[in-house]
């Protein structure tokens, strides 16, 4: 078996090849197409030569669709593309297709948009380099199995995001805020699992990983994984990465979902358990002309700015939500909890309907392309009653480990918060239980420091203990100066004329 250290270098080995011609931005969009391409191609030699040894030698019978997870046609094979000489562009760009068409229900389109032909990004040599450095490993399932494979992705993912950082908000989480999501949520081996804005699915995979983790049943939760994303090469990543984790019944469809929901049962929004995402932090261009006469009746609480679309998910999510089971948690830019105006309206509404259970404040910079903290909320149809008519405060602004272009939020501070959300408990300079009259007396808004009062506020001193402090660190330091003077002058290094500044005095 190929240990995981291995084959991470190995991909991001295969990454560097690329670098000069491509943009490390756009590095994802070929190395999981051919990633994903190798594998599938060696899991095919695998399961041939399985049904060969029981079918006696019978090539026919071999290839039977039935033996195989993902159909390989005639010519399309890893092996075909890398006997090329020339034109391997094209060979490539044929086979990816061929595959995608003789698998129609499960890896249509999933190759994404890559300008496979395009010579000038891609000659044949750069092509010959990477498919020779990708065939140095056997990816067969006996090689890797599901959870190495998955790991290794989510390790490429990860890194592609660090390299382009600003851009890589669009596409990924932070795995350790992914998890405290779940955590929160609980989702249970038989409930439905939504993602909005799906990305890579790295929130889909959390909530699997929830479950195999408390249920020891990752089976459980096939079919009941769906997302929705708009960018076609992130949302064909989502669906490679499910794959390469063993998963092959979920739901990712690819479209604008503010726009055009897909997830549609009768006419109305299909509903699940438990609703989860990242979205895009205040969306310009969201479609606030659709949403001025949706017809799924998102507007339930109120017309978002056409500035800021982030109350337009918030409201989709809600929507979206069993009526009994339902809840959600939703990351968004600390200005949602206190921004005035229309949102101001729609939040007053959101909370008068006591559906708002907390809001956790997170420490800056730990999201990519967004410097600025952010704020998990979290929603619940059917609230506990001894949470009824309370939103619990968090202040986990302080819980981070600095980076040098990323902070992060580590396993530690994810079960801090947890231990805190789960006991809904106050505790001094880190979280408070608030009444909604209380909220209500503040015009409705939900700046934690309103409510949370920091530690480090019980530091501060007052302007006329600070002023004298000063005079006195100024004395000691005209004292210091005096003293170096008399040494300079003793040393023949200074002239007996000059005089220092004369030290402060109190004048009250």
């Amino acid at each position: 078996m190929i240990e995981l250290s291995k084959l991470e270098s190995h991909l991001w080995e295969a990454a560097n090849i690329l670098r000069g011609p491509v943009d490390a931005a756009d590095f994802k969009t070929y190395i999981f197409p051919l990633l994903f391409f190798k594998r599938i191609s060696d899991a095919y030699d695998e399961e041939t030569e399985a049904a060969l040894a029981e079918s006696g030698g019978d090539i026919d019978f071999a290839q039977l669709p039935e033996f195989h997870r993902f159909i390989i046609p005639r010519g399309c094979h890893w092996e075909d593309v890398r006997n090329r000489t020339s034109d391997i562009g094209q060979a490539l760009h044929y086979s990816l297709t061929e595959i995608e068409k003789c698998n129609p229900d499960t890896l249509y389109g999933i190759f994404g948009d890559a300008q496979w032909t395009n010579k000038d990004r891609l000659s044949d040599s750069l092509l010959r380099d990477l498919i020779d450095h990708f065939s140095r490993l056997r990816l067969r399932n006996s090689d890797v199995d599901a959870d190495i494979m998955g790991q290794a992705y989510e390790y490429l993912i990860k890194k592609f995001a660090d390299a382009t950082n600003k851009k890589a908000g669009e596409f990924y989480t932070p795995r350790s805020v992914v998890r405290l999501m779940v955590d929160i949520l609980d989702p249970q081996p038989d409930e439905t699992i939504y993602d909005p804005a799906c990305g890579t699915g790295g929130m889909l995979l959390g909530a699997i990983q929830h479950v195999r983790e408390k249920n020891g049943d990752i089976k459980r939760l096939f079919g009941r994984l769906f997302g929705q994303e708009k960018n076609l090469t992130t949302s064909s990543i989502a669906r490679m990465n499910l794959f390469l984790h063993g998963i092959d019944d979920f739901h990712i469809l690819r479209d604008d979902t503010l726009r055009r929901p897909r997830f549609i049962e009768d006419d109305r929004l299909k509903t699940f358990d438990c609703v989860i995402a990242n979205p895009p932090f205040s969306l310009e261009k969201w479609g606030e002309e659709i949403w001025k006469s949706d017809p799924y009746g998102r507007c339930f609480a109120g017309l978002p700015p056409s500035s800021s679309g982030d109350y337009a998910w918030v409201q989709h999510m809600l929507k979206s939500l069993k009526p009994r089971s339902g809840r959600m948690a939703v990351v968004l830019p600390h200005g949602t909890l206190f921004r005035m105006g229309a949102e101001g309206k729609i939040r007053q509404k959101i909370l008068e309907m006591d559906l708002l259970e907390a809001v956790i404040g997170l420490a800056p910079n730990l999201f990519y392309g967004a410097t600025l903290a952010a704020a998990i909320l979290v929603f619940r149809n059917r609230k506990a009653p001894e949470r009824q008519n309370k939103v619990l405060m968090i202040d986990a602004s302080a819980l981070y480990r600095k980076g040098r272009n990323q902070n992060t939020l580590e396993e530690e501070h994810v079960e801090q918060i947890l231990t805190c959300y789960k006991a809904f408990d106050s505790l001094p300079g880190f979280s408070q239980i608030v009444s909604l009259d209380e909220i209500a007396r503040n015009d409705y808004n939900l700046n934690i420091p309103r409510y949370v009062e920091s530690k480090q506020d019980e530091d501060i001193v007052s302007v006329d203990d600070a002023l004298k402090e000063l005079k006195t660190a100024l004395q000691e330091a005209y004292r210091a100066e005096d003293h170096l003077l008399e040494l300079l002058k003793d040393a023949g290094l200074a002239s007996s004329e000059y005089r220092s500044s004369e030290p402060i005095t109190n004048k009250e």
